[in-house]
């Protein structure tokens, strides 16, 4: 598709790739979606897309990719990525900002279907994920918010060099729920990185996330100071604490 340059976009690592979801990709996400992604006792997405029947989960599943992509602009963005190992659909990663072009911040979700969940699959997909931030867009730091119980996520954090940066507390199901934040800025990235990757087909797409090569200057915040946006708020739909709650 030439006029949409997100479509030739690739990253791949030695187990999975990361690739802009064809219609047929699409169809298989959702279809992992409806099979199940965690426990139904258990509920870690605040927008709580899961909840329904089977098809009321896999439309959700359509709609957010297409709400997504209609809404689109270098300014406000959210990337979902189907994953792909041995050519299979096994779930979704994505990353989201608000004003990169100054914050030079993302955010992270991402999900697989429970049938593919514990092989290493999604160590590489966040892995994948976390190069394209850094590499190929140029971040400068990405956060996580990974609501308490989630043990598995909270683990993936902290491999990765993921360190507390706050907490927040959300009605799920009518509930409190009490998450935590997680950030990881360039530096701390480099120092865990072990999973090699590949981008390609990103050069063409560069200017629909408001970003520039990688290796450009960093922007800075008028008085030198680090730009700040309520981006958890923005993408994900949730308040989070401020800065007097955080938790070092």
């Amino acid at each position: 598709m030439n006029n949409w340059p997100l479509t030739g976009l690739r990253v791949t690592t030695p187990l999975v790739e990361l690739r802009w979801p064809t219609p047929e990709d699409l169809d298989a996400l959702a279809d992992r979606a409806a099979e199940g992604v965690h426990a139904p006792g258990f509920m870690p997405f605040f927008s709580q897309w899961t909840d329904g029947d089977r098809d009321t989960v896999a439309r959700s599943v359509l709609q957010r990719h297409w709400r997504a992509a209609a809404e689109w602009s270098p300014d406000d963005w959210t990337l979902y990525l189907a994953v792909l190992h041995d050519g299979e659909v096994v779930g979704s990663q994505s990353l989201g900002a608000r004003d990169f072009a100054a914050n030079r911040e993302v955010l992270l979700t991402s999900w697989l279907g429970l049938s593919h969940q514990g092989r290493g699959l999604g160590g590489h997909a966040r892995a994948a994920v976390l190069d394209l931030a850094f590499t190929g867009l140029g971040a400068h730091d990405a956060f996580s918010v990974v609501r308490r119980g989630n043990a598995n996520s909270q683990a993936v954090c902290r491999k990765f060099g993921f360190t507390p940066d706050g907490t927040q507390v959300n009605a799920v199901r009518g509930e409190r729920a009490v998450s935590d934040r997680y950030r990881l800025d360039r530096a701390a990235w480099q120092a865990k990185r072990t999973v090699p990757v590949e981008i390609t087909g990103l050069a063409g797409a560069l200017e629909m996330f408001g970003a520039a090569p990688a290796d450009s200057a960093p922007v800075t915040a008028p008085g030198g100071g680090a730009p700040q946006t309520d981006l958890a708020s923005v993408l994900s739909g949730v308040r989070y604490a401020p800065a007097p709650d955080q938790a070092h």
